[in-house]
C-alpha cells in the first residue's frame, strides 16, 4: 500500500454506520477520500463491493445521490448476505481521472487497486485480506469497472456496470477537457478489449446494464457484441431510462443480488469440496 497518511472519522461524530477516511496516496502525491458504509457488527472476511462514481462527482455521491445505502438495507430486509460499500473518489482530477494511469498526472489505477482496496482492508476491522471484492461502477465508473476488473480479473469475484463510458470517445461527450489530453505510457491502456481479449479465458463473473435512452446506449450494444465474439460469458440487459441518478438508484439492486448470487454460488462450491 502506498498510502503515505490516513485520517479516519471518529464514529462519535459521524452518521451512523458511516467511516471517512482521507489517504495521501504516493500513486498520486495528493489526498483523496473514501466513504465506507458498513452495518453493526460484521464477521471477519465479509466481501467488499466497491462502487465507483462518474464524471463531476466525488466519494459521497453513491449515497448522496443515489441512496446506495438505502438500497442495500432495502434488499437486507429480501435476504440479502452482508456487504461493505466502499466508496472513493476517482482521485479528483480534471472532471474524472477516468481510473487510468496518466503520465505525469498520477496513477489513478493504482489509487483504486492499492491505495483504496488495501486501505481499507488494514482500516476496516470486518475486512481482511481474504475478503472478496466485487467491483461495480456507473458512466465512467462502469468503464473503470470494466477495465480495471479485465486488466486484473484476479483481482474481483464479480463485476457489474451501468450506463459505461466504453472508450475515451465516450467520454469526451461528458468533458469539456481535450481526450487526448488522457496520456498514459501504453497507448493500449484505456482500451477495454485489449485487456478483455488479454485475460479472456479469466475474466469474473460479469454483467452490465443501460438505459435505452441513454446516449451511451448504443456503445453499450456494441461492447455487448463485442464481448460475445471474443467469447467472454456476460449477461446485459437494457432498461427504460437514461443517463441520470434515478435509474443508478433503481437498477443498483440488480448488482447487489447479481453479487449476493456470486457470494451464495462460492459457498455452495466450499461446501462440496469440504
Amino acid at each position: 500500500m502506498s498510502v503515505l497518511r490516513v485520517e479516519k472519522s471518529n464514529s462519535q461524530f459521524t452518521q451512523e454506520n458511516v467511516t471517512r477516511l482521507t489517504l495521501h496516496s504516493s500513486h498520486t502525491a495528493r489526498r483523496h477520500d473514501i466513504t465506507v458504509y458498513a452495518k453493526g457488527e460484521l464477521s471477519p472476511n465479509t466481501p467488499m463491493i466497491v462502487l465507483l462514481h462518474g464524471v463531476y462527482g466525488s466519494h459521497w455521491v453513491w449515497m448522496e445521490l443515489g441512496g446506495a445505502h438505502y438500497v442495500y438495507e432495502r434488499l437486507k430486509k429480501q435476504g440479502l448476505q452482508d456487504f461493505v460499500l466502499v466508496m472513493p473518489s476517482d482521485g479528483g482530477l480534471w472532471d474524472g481521472s477516468g481510473y487510468l494511469p496518466l503520465r505525469y498526472l498520477g496513477n489513478y489505477e493504482q489509487w483504486i487497486m492499492d491505495d483504496v482496496i488495501q486501505g481499507v482492508t488494514s482500516l476496516i476491522p470486518c475486512l481482511t485480506e481474504q475478503s472478496p471484492v466485487y467491483l461495480s461502477g456507473l458512466s465512467m465508473g462502469g468503464y473503470g469497472t470494466l477495465r480495471l476488473g479485465a486488466k486484473y480479473p484476479e483481482r474481483f469475484a464479480g463485476l457489474s456496470a451501468h450506463s459505461s463510458v466504453t472508450s475515451l470517445e465516450d467520454l469526451q461527450q461528458f468533458i469539456e477537457l481535450p481526450i487526448d489530453e488522457y496520456h498514459s505510457e501504453d497507448s493500449r491502456e484505456p482500451d477495454l478489449l485489449h485487456w478483455f481479449n488479454k485475460n479472456k479465458e479469466n475474466i469474473p463473473p460479469l454483467r452490465f446494464d443501460c438505459g435505452v435512452d441513454d446516449t451511451l446506449h448504443q456503445s453499450n450494444v456494441a461492447l455487448h457484441n463485442a464481448l460475445t465474439s471474443l467469447g467472454i460469458p456476460h449477461s446485459v440487459e437494457f432498461f427504460p431510462g437514461g443517463h441520470e441518478w434515478a435509474y443508478w438508484h433503481e437498477h443498483l439492486e440488480q448488482t447487489l443480488w447479481f453479487f449476493n448470487d456470486i457470494q451464495k454460488q462460492k459457498a455452495i462450491e466450499q461446501v462440496r469440496q469440504s
